[in-house]
């Protein structure tokens, strides 16, 4: 079956996008929205962020689901349809497409990103296998599951898969906000498949989002490319270093960009323009760190029922099956 996309809008797209920069710049300390980090050359270099040796999330993530996929459709069920928040490579989804395939299946699948270029690779992986079918939608996670769920058939369940920690990149009212507004676009039977990451030693946790090889800095400072590209902003990268810090209170790893020096920055299609100090802080991505009994209790907390977990001890990572209350 050849896969289908919804595009956003491209200016409805691009006046979101101003919005939230000139809302963001102006706050204390000044942020930047990490959902705008993935635009194509974003999300390739988040593709090579997963290869790197210090960052160990997503081989972990794999490890489990190799070795457990079958377990998870076991647990699963029959007659199941999949709907990916966030779809990166697909390689992850495939593991399990493939196992619940081993069932019988021929599996329905939904991927939801704003990136356009993850949707097309998550979309040429699962298209290589002929059991699945593939919807792809262009939006944000609430929008796209919204869409997702929208005329689904009266009978089978959905299993929603929120993969790569991603879940830690909101804070905690957010994270279970986020948790309940899915559990309220779920019927009753359905399921999540949540991948969390747990608190590990902060040298572990530093390299992984600083790493030797400047690949997440550059990831990083691709925001203000970004920017510049998309809001005809006048940002000079080279004035901005990148920094990664592990809060110990809030339990997070959070990414910055730090202004060489003083100065300011026009941002045309925003409407603004921007003042840095000296040394000046824009945070651009926070990562939440868990133990597994609070991954447990999140899930729990949002109307989820815990129904099984599998915890990589080596790289200090949790796959956790939740169903529907």
């Amino acid at each position: 079956m050849i896969p289908t996309r919804v595009q956003a809008p491209p200016m409805e797209a691009v006046a979101d996008f101003a919005r939230d920069v000139r809302r963001d710049l102006a706050l204390t300390p000044k942020q930047l929205q990490s959902k705008y980090l993935y635009d194509a050359l974003g999300s390739a270099l988040f593709e090579a962020i997963t290869l790197l040796p210090w960052y160990r999330i997503t081989r972990a993530e794999g490890r489990l689901l190799r070795r457990f996929a079958s377990e998870i459709a076991e647990k699963i069920g029959d007659n199941a349809g999949l709907v990916e928040l966030g779809s990166g490579s697909g390689e992850k989804l495939a593991l399990v497409a493939e196992a619940m395939h081993r069932r019988g299946q021929t599996v329905p699948v939904h991927l939801i990103d704003v990136s356009s270029a993850a949707l097309e690779a998550a979309e040429r992986t699962l298209g290589r296998l002929g059991h699945v079918s593939v919807v792809g939608h262009r939006a944000t996670y609430e929008e796209g599951l919204r869409r997702a769920t929208l005329g689904r058939p009266a009978e089978g369940r959905f299993v929603a898969l929120f993969l790569g920690s991603n879940i830690g990149n909101f804070d905690p009212p957010a994270s279970q906000e986020f948790l309940a507004e899915i559990r309220r676009a779920l019927r009753p039977g359905d399921a999540l498949l949540l991948g969390a990451d747990l608190v590990k030693p902060e040298s572990e946790l530093l390299i992984a989002y600083d790493d030797p090889l400047g690949v997440t800095a550059a990831f990083n400072k691709n925001l203000l490319r970004r920017i510049n590209t998309e809001l005809l902003a006048d940002f000079d990268l080279d004035s901005f270093d990148h920094r990664a810090v592990w809060n110990p209170v809030e339990k997070r790893v959070e990414m910055h960009l730090i202004a060489r020096r003083a100065m300011v920055v026009t941002i045309p299609r925003a409407d603004c323009s921007v003042e840095f100090a000296r040394r000046e802080h824009v945070w651009t991505e926070s990562s939440y760190k868990y133990s597994a009994a609070e991954v447990a209790s999140l899930g729990a907390a949002a109307g989820f029922q815990l129904v099984g977990q599998w915890i990589e001890t080596d790289a200090a990572f949790a796959l956790s099956l939740f169903d529907a209350a």
